[in-house]
């Protein structure tokens, strides 16, 4: 069995063309597959008209008690759901799914040393269920995972949707050929940021560490390409970045150790 985990961020979300678009591709694109969707900015919204304080320590959200409910209604609920239903609309068989759903990704709360960011959870591969993943897989089902997970505690955590993404990646790659997809708003890693057409087409853990250094790969795509290296570290077959709207196509930059 080929599986493809397929993540897409949250600027995608938050646009309701491209997201419809990318939904499109997803139904229409082949083989058995898995979506792992981020969270967009519709909880700093709902944060704020509730008048809750919205807290950001390095680019990550601070998750305290009131911000974790806003972060599950929203991620688990709203988005989720919208998700799910235009993918049923589009002729895929969806089901929208949180990590608290059948046990399927087990969590651990983070340390609140040397920062305190509240209910955010950390994943590793043991806490993905893969056995009763596989089963919804078999049925003809279509996962599609929003980035609220729990611990063995039944605590409700936020996590890191790229990081689930790869952990559900390398704990089916232990059976299967897997490969995973990150979609986001540009065309692949950029040589310049300023043009899009300056694709970077295969970057290896080596010049990753140049790119990195020269500013070339910074911010959220730091974290992109960690994940993108440890899962080919792990077993996943192939990584690809690349953007939402080329799905359907061989582009964008391909994650080689």
């Amino acid at each position: 069995m080929n599986i493809s985990v397929i993540k897409i961020g949250g600027n995608i979300i938050d646009d309701v063309e491209n997201l419809a678009l990318f939904l499109k591709k997803f139904t229409a694109f082949q083989g058995i597959k898995i979506l792992v969707h981020g969270g967009g900015k519709l909880a700093t919204k709902l944060a704020d008209k509730l008048e809750i304080k919205t807290r950001m320590i390095d680019g990550r959200r601070v998750t305290d008690a009131a911000t974790m409910d806003i972060v599950t209604m929203v991620y688990a609920g709203l988005i989720n759901k919208q998700i799910t239903a235009q993918l049923q609309a589009t002729g895929c068989n969806a089901i929208g799914l949180s990590g608290a759903d059948a046990g399927l990704i087990t969590a651990v709360k983070r340390s609140p040393i040397p920062v305190d960011f509240g209910f955010v959870g950390d994943i590793s591969v043991e806490g993905i269920d893969a056995k009763r993943l596989l089963d919804i897989l078999n049925l003809g089902l279509v996962p599609v995972f929003c980035p609220i997970t729990v611990d063995r505690h039944g605590t409700l955590l936020n996590c890191n949707a790229d990081t689930i993404a790869r952990s559900i990646a390398v704990a089916l790659s232990s059976s299967h050929s897997v490969r995973l997809i990150y979609c986001f708003e540009k065309k692949g890693l950029l040589a310049d940021v300023n043009d899009e057409n300056s694709v970077i087409s295969s970057i290896n853990s080596e010049n990753c560490d140049r790119l990195k250094s020269e500013g070339v790969i910074s911010a959220g795509m730091i974290p992109k390409t960690d994940n993108a290296f440890g899962a080919l570290r792990e077993g996943v077959k192939e990584v690809v970045i690349k953007s939402f709207a080329d799905l359907d196509i061989d582009s964008g930059t391909s994650i080689k150790l």
